[in-house]
């Protein structure tokens, strides 16, 4: 394992709410994305899904709230919280999440990106 540069491997995202893998640790894949619009509503019954943002607004909506991440800024979405990520303009972000942790959970739609088809950059 080499150093990682986020901001290079940023560079080479080109679809948006694609994830791509860009680390491992003790079973918990580092994933980064970029979005702007709307993912779906969703939920991962085993597992949380920590989001960091590195550049833009992600607005994290909930049934019950709205968490609004800034650059620099993380939340952790409890397993089993239904929750859509929102971006009103391209937002670069990252997840911390298990390996079983599917895309859009049990939601299988047009934007849902299989563990299999996530690439390693």
């Amino acid at each position: 394992m080499s150093k990682i540069n986020i901001k290079e491997k940023f560079q080479k995202v080109t679809s948006l709410w694609f994830p791509h893998i860009i680390a491992e640790s003790n079973g918990q894949l580092v994933k980064i994305a970029k979005g702007e619009g709307e993912l779906v509503w969703h939920s991962h019954e085993n597992e949380d899904e920590l989001f960091i943002v590195f550049k833009g607004k992600l607005t994290l909506k909930l049934r019950d709230r709205e968490i609004e991440l800034e650059p620099g800024e993380m939340y952790v979405v409890p397993k089993g919280v239904e929750h859509c990520p929102v971006a009103e303009q391209e937002t670069h972000f990252m997840m911390i999440e298990p390996a079983a942790t599917k895309h859009t959970g049990n939601q299988e739609k047009e934007i849902t990106v299989a563990s299999e088809n996530q690439p390693w950059i």
